[in-house]
């Protein structure tokens, strides 16, 4: 079976909201093993909906729509899916009855449109609204009508499209996402190419910011034997790229430090300048951190650098605030002041303005000390402001983990 969304509403089309329930339907799909090719956005225009809709039947089997079920003249999506097939609109009083119970109160004339449902059509039931969903079979292709609120499109969807798509569905989908640090896309397939031919399980690259993700999809008659495809696809691209997978689908980097940190119950202070407490804020976001964040301190100048981090007035003389031997002294300060087992401080340029061409905008080193050993790490990074102190976050925390499971 191959699916198509059609997503209608003019406030779609022009930006005014996002579809977050196109991401939900095509996420939904896939782990059901159907197959989907096309995504649209129609504005509410009969005319262009009725050419999405036969646009789309012409490509697919089974077409879902979200949207358009409303009371208004402008919600025109069950009246020209049925014109499309030919089926007729029957008025269901039992249907209406349901809108006035929600409603509680007077129930305006105009919502008697919503209880017109096409003929033969299996009707979704709507606790969250008033727009009941619509399942129409017609000349071997399936409707699937869908309101275009999400808190009531998805209970609908998984509470009722879902069981009756699964009997009309003889495959199971099954992916697991690797989360990669530290090398870039291109390279990601040079290192895999070969694999990457493969079309069952298949594997495919996505460029993030800062992360490059590899997404393992297998199709199988069932999830146990779709996930043994990606188990062995995942050894293969371990042995090659594993030293650069530090997690796995939702799980970011800090989720994947803070955890780390809790797990071996070792407690960890920043200091930064660049970042401006970015860093900290990043850990500080994943629920239970408090367990093992100690303390911050953002040390702009170079005055704070010493008073509260104890660095050296020579070392900030020889070398400068963005340094080696700034950044050392930094998480070895902080480390020491915190009485943390792990120091990590961030120092650098972020710009637009302060570089030179010996110390250029994007010059970031990031410090750890950990076990009485310090490292730094010198990085070049490209971007505007925002971009460089994101990645040096990023770098921050992939230097921690590195450390802690002593990673070269």
């Amino acid at each position: 079976m191959k699916a198509e969304i059609v997503a209608v509403g003019t406030e779609i089309l022009v930006g005014d909201i996002v579809n977050t329930n196109a991401q939900f339907l095509s996420r939904e799909l896939f782990a059901l093993g159907i197959d989907m090719y096309y995504q649209t956005v129609a504005g509410d225009n009969p005319s262009r909906l009725s050419e999405a809709i036969r646009l789309a039947f012409s490509r697919a089997d089974l077409v879902i729509f979200s949207g358009g079920l409303g009371p208004t003249d402008d919600d025109l999506t069950k009246e020209t899916v049925a014109a499309f097939f030919d089926v007729p609109l029957l008025f269901h009083e039992e249907i209406f009855a349901e809108i006035k119970s929600y409603l509680k109160g007077p129930c305006p004339e105009s919502n008697k449109k919503q209880a017109m449902i096409p003929q033969g059509a299996i009707v979704l039931h709507n606790s969250r609204g008033t727009a009941p969903g619509v399942i129409l079979e017609a000349q071997g292709k399936i409707a699937v009508l869908l309101p275009g609120p999400p808190r009531e499109l998805l209970p609908m969807f998984t509470e009722q499209v879902v069981p009756y798509l699964r009997s009309k569905s003889d495959a199971s989908m099954y992916a697991r996402t690797l989360r990669l640090f530290g090398i870039g896309e291109a390279r990601l397939g040079e290192e895999l190419s070969d694999l990457m031919e493969n079309a069952n399980p298949s594997l495919a690259p996505y460029a993030k910011d800062n992360e490059v993700t590899l997404r393992i999809a297998a199709k199988a008659g069932t999830e146990q034997e779709a996930k043994a495809l990606i188990h062995d696809m995942e050894q293969k691209v371990m042995k090659r790229v594993g030293a650069f997978v530090y997690g796995y689908d939702e799980q970011d980097m800090k989720t994947t430090v803070a955890g780390l940190l809790m797990e071996k119950q070792l407690t960890i202070a920043c200091a930064e300048s660049c970042t401006a407490g970015l860093l900290t804020a990043a850990l500080g976001s994943v629920p239970g951190v408090s367990a093992v964040l100690s303390e911050s301190v953002v040390t702009y100048s170079n005055e704070a650098k010493m008073k509260y981090l104890g660095v050296s007035e020579k070392t900030l003389a020889a070398h400068g605030a963005v340094s080696e031997e700034t950044a050392a002294e930094m998480a070895c300060g902080i480390r020491k002041a915190a009485g943390a087992d792990i120091g990590v401080s961030v120092t650098g340029i972020a710009g637009p303005d302060g570089g030179t061409a010996e110390k250029p905008v994007g010059l970031v080193y990031v410090g750890v000390c950990y076990r009485g050993h310090v490292t730094v790490t010198k990085l070049r990074l490209k971007g505007e402001r925002d971009k460089v102190r994101s990645a040096a976050v990023m770098h921050a925390l992939a230097a921690v983990r590195r450390r802690i499971l002593d990673i070269e």
